[in-house]
């Protein structure tokens, strides 16, 4: 009798039965608010209709559809519809099936195309779990240990967390623009950096959003070296900060996007753009992949960004968020425990400490925990463990949005306690 891995923990005991909107319907009869969103996938909730109908129709058409063996409409679609989205210049794309790989592929163009090994990401960040994009991660060691040697040429610099070093947030952002420089100084010169990548909100290492004058100060220096710079906007694009791309709060393009994660509503598939110059200088051969860019994802991806434009759900997430992120500024004023609370758009995190200062993982848990006996689904990240994060759908209703801080309220009191 086969069983799944004793390693693959669940972060609540919930089994689903079926899931609409911005809820799941448990095995048990239970009804739970969903504000986790399976990490933040399913983005015009579950089971969207037009998403459900477009993925149903492509089933009775062809499922897979090898995409460098035989083109098929869905991804043509869905290519001229991102085209509508994507940063302008960014006009050529190219798809995988998971983050990861977007990542890879994003890793693997740099340094083809500016013929430099070294890449250089940031404190916290998080980009994947395969060997390549766990050398980029600093979310927590979990994610990076065990397997070394892990991809060579990889240098980390300070990501300017205001809260983790007690200032503000200029003078962190400040300080780790000068450390950036000293590392080019000191450890990888320009001449041979390939590119910077970072997200323009943190997911797993705690939900901080990457201050605008910090992003801008990195496409400042991406220029004036020759450096391309990457944005991994997996968790925080599609709309789930408010605009459609994360990066947009700083006003700068970058030279790769990578999106995945919330672009097809629960359907595999990623992608990485950048402009036609830049893609070509890959290396013939080098982009590719067995279910890269599947029929049955793609016109989900199309269903997503029509239902996405349609019904305003990039101004919705805005205007939620501000409902949202004004109530848990108000509990935190009432539960000590509560550090801070920052996030952009439906991408909330609350970070707890203790009393001398110190993260406090355990009361994050507790709240967590709590959390399900109330009927809200909540998930931890940070290295620490020590922040709650709160992810709605981008259609979630501002009824939902007060039934979810009311129940987190309870959940505060009772992890508290």
């Amino acid at each position: 009798m086969a069983t799944l891995s004793p390693l693959l923990k669940q972060a609540t005991p919930v089994i689903v039965d079926h899931a609409s909107g911005s809820w799941i319907h448990a095995t048990d009869g239970k009804q739970y608010l969903d504000f986790t969103t399976g990490i933040g996938v399913t983005s015009t909730g579950h089971c969207h209709p037009d998403v459900v109908a477009a993925a149903q129709e492509q089933v009775g058409k062809i499922v897979h559809a090898q995409y460098t063996t035989v083109m098929h409409q869905p991804l043509l679609e869905l290519t001229e519809k991102l085209g509508d989205v994507l940063p302008a210049g960014l006009d050529s794309v190219f798809y995988a099936t998971s983050g990861s790989e977007a990542v890879e592929a994003a890793v693997r163009l740099a340094r083809m195309a500016t013929e430099r090994p070294n890449i250089i990401s940031f404190q916290g960040g998080f980009h994947g779990r395969t060997v390549g994009a766990a050398s980029l991660t600093t979310a927590g060691t979990r994610f990076r240990s065990g397997f070394s040697p892990l991809m060579g040429g990889v240098h980390i610099a300070p990501f300017p967390y205001a809260y983790r070093y007690g200032w503000d947030e200029q003078t962190a952002v400040e300080f780790a623009l000068k450390e950036l420089d000293h590392l080019l100084l000191s450890t990888s010169s320009p001449a041979d950096t390939a590119g910077f990548i970072i997200e323009p909100v943190l997911g797993d290492g705690g939900y901080l959003p990457t201050p605008p004058a910090f992003l801008q100060g990195l496409r400042d220096r991406a220029e004036r070296h020759g450096i391309i710079l990457i944005l991994d906007e997996v968790q925080a694009g599609v709309g789930r900060t408010g605009k459609f791309w994360g990066h947009n709060w700083a006003g700068i393009t970058p030279d790769i996007l990578i999106t995945a994660k919330g672009l097809a509503s629960g359907f595999p598939i990623s992608a990485i753009a950048a402009s036609t110059e830049l893609m070509g200088k890959a290396w013939p051969g080098s982009q590719g992949g067995t279910y890269g860019g599947n029929a049955v994802a793609a016109a989900a991806g199309v269903a997503t960004l029509a239902v996405i434009d349609r019904e305003n759900l990039v101004a919705n997430a805005q205007l939620r968020g501000v409902e949202l992120r004004a109530g848990l500024d108000r509990l935190a004023q009432d539960f000590a425990p509560i550090g801070n609370v920052r996030g952009l758009g439906l991408m909330q995190g609350v970070e707890f400490t203790a009393p001398d200062g110190t993260p406090d993982a355990a009361t994050a848990l507790a709240v967590q925990q709590a959390a399900v006996a109330e009927e809200l689904l909540l998930l931890t990240c940070g290295p620490h463990g020590n922040v709650v994060r709160i992810i709605p759908a981008l259609n979630v209703s501002s009824e939902e949005i007060q039934a979810g801080l009311s129940r987190f309220a309870q959940a505060l009191k009772a992890g508290t306690a």
